[in-house]
């Protein structure tokens, strides 16, 4: 069984959809999970209050991690909260979906800034701790679109496949202090945003999944939950689809 008990996590989009799933199955497992949330302070609240009767420390961080600064304030309180961080999952995510011919610059610079740029600043508040720990886990929430590419999502595909990118160097340089980096990318799965596609186009993705049907927010934690754990302690660098087989590389 994975075990966490003891460590510090921190989640970035913490409060709804893979990201809650994330922040409650890490709280499952033992560790304090400290998560940041954009605006919607009665989800953030509910993660909490969730987070909290299952017996561990619940922290939500009202940070917009686009901004650098914001970034650097998130990690600081997560320190000031638990003393450590020893588990980073970057999962802050936006889309901005248009195609290149029509899609505007600020659509371009929004969603780049939020799911790239703001692992890196996230990624980069966190290293000093962690690399005078000696130890810890960083795990980027990619998707398939940044291994396949995807139709009015260049922005996103983009974004998603330089986390992959950012996942790979991040691993080779921390390897040497005990710490791994891996991405986890999930294909077509079943949140809020996701219910609300025409039934047809539902039907179209799950033609595309080998097993035939949407993934779950928890089986994506669940991934997480495993990359984050000591059972995965000579795993680096990987990319993980949590897919259903919809790309297979």
């Amino acid at each position: 069984m994975i075990d966490l008990t003891g460590k510090a996590a921190l989640v970035t989009g913490g409060s709804r959809g893979i990201g809650r799933a994330i922040s409650l199955r890490l709280a499952a497992q033992g560790a304090d999970v400290a998560f940041s949330y954009h605006g919607n302070t009665l989800a953030a609240d509910e993660v909490r209050a969730e987070i909290e009767r299952l017996g561990r420390r619940a922290l939500p961080v009202q940070a917009d991690v686009a901004d650098p600064e914001a970034a650097d304030r998130l990690v600081k309180a997560t320190l000031d909260a638990f003393g450590r961080i020893d588990i980073l999952v970057n999962n802050a995510g936006i889309t901005r979906d248009d195609l290149v011919m029509r899609m505007s610059l600020d659509a371009w610079r929004d969603v780049i800034d939020t799911n790239l740029s703001g692992a890196f600043y996230t990624v980069k508040a966190a290293m000093r701790p962690m690399l005078k720990a000696r130890g810890g886990r960083i795990i980027n929430i990619t998707s398939v679109s940044g291994q396949a590419g995807q139709m009015g999502q260049a922005n996103y595909s983009a974004a998603k496949a330089g986390l992959i990118g950012l996942t790979k160097a991040l691993a080779r340089e921390v390897a040497s202090r005990g710490i791994t980096a891996n991405a986890v990318a999930p294909g077509f799965v079943l949140t809020e945003l996701t219910r609300d596609l025409p039934d047809a186009l539902k039907d179209e993705l799950t033609k595309r999944t080998p097993l035939g049907r949407f993934g779950t927010v928890e089986e994506i934690a669940n991934a997480v939950a495993f990359l984050a754990s000591d059972e995965a302690a000579f795993i680096t660098g990987q990319v993980l689809a949590v897919d259903g087989g919809l790309v297979m590389m």
